[in-house]
């Protein structure tokens, strides 16, 4: 790419879900094209497994999405700090099962010139927390009231 095309960023949100904690996994991610264009998939595995598996899903989805939609620079957002540190490190584990996650949504970042991986709390996660839970056949979480800064003597 060569100009301004560059330096535009894709952007996409991912999380995951298991219902019951282990159990079935339901995936959400939004993606925004760097032209405004926004595609939306929430997607029931088929498999069962943890949160952290299904976290891991999520983040390999979303990458997938983004690659097969042409985007060669993501910023790509999500609520789990486990599944984050775990592709981008210095975090590993043990369970086979992770491992493979891992080992798989490192390959898919290789296909991007360019991915920043963020960590953003779950209330700025929502419309892909919406869909993860959406997989699961469960209504969208509610909205927790705002904290007060206000102090109290």
């Amino acid at each position: 790419m060569q100009g301004d095309a560059a330096e535009i960023y894709w952007q996409a949100w991912f999380d995951g879900a298991a219902l019951p904690n282990p159990g079935r996994i339901g995936v959400g991610v939004v993606l925004l094209s760097s032209d405004g264009l926004r595609s939306e998939k929430s997607v029931l595995t088929g498999g069962s497994g943890c949160n952290n598996e299904a976290e891991l899903h999520a983040l390999a989805m979303a990458l997938e999405m983004a690659s097969t939609a042409g985007a060669r620079r993501l910023l790509l957002r999500g609520d789990s700090d486990v599944a984050l540190r775990y592709v981008r490190g210095p975090d590993s584990t043990r369970i086979a099962r992770l491992l493979a996650l891992v080992a798989r949504t490192r390959e898919l970042l290789k296909r991007f010139d360019e991915v920043q991986l963020v960590w953003v709390p779950r209330h700025r996660n929502a419309a892909a927390d919406r869909l993860s839970r959406q997989a699961l056949g469960l209504p969208e979480a509610p909205v927790p009231p705002p904290h007060s800064k206000r102090r109290t003597r």
